[in-house]
């Protein structure tokens, strides 16, 4: 149930990145996409009543896919780069051109 959550939270991202005018904004939605992206990958690899995936000598057998988690551990870092570089292209951008508004850069009138 919790899924339908997390895919509302990966729509609401996509719908401020096609939505936004503004660089801080649109880099604010690509993290609330990355955001619901990862929480989607970790809730379904998640089984109720199972355990972590740690060597035990025991009989159990019903583990946790641990898949999941290291792919959203390195998504996590890589969602860290992308946001440190959009934001220093960001910054770039307003020293050069004064404005973090994408019809401006482009020199668009809006009337």
């Amino acid at each position: 149930m919790s899924q339908y959550l997390y895919i509302i939270l990966m729509l609401v991202g996509i719908y401020g990145l096609l939505s936004q005018k503004n660089i801080i904004k649109m880099i604010i939605s690509l993290n609330i996409l990355e955001l619901g992206l990862n929480l989607f990958i970790i809730s379904t690899g998640y089984i109720s009543g199972s355990n972590a995936p740690i060597i035990i000598f025991e009989n159990d057998t019903n583990f946790v896919d641990p898949l999941p988690q290291a792919i959203v551990l390195t998504a996590i870092v890589i969602g860290f780069g992308v946001t440190a570089v959009a934001l220093m292209l960001a910054r770039n951008i307003y020293k050069k051109n004064g404005t973090l508004e994408i019809d401006e850069i482009r020199g668009e009138d809006n009337d």
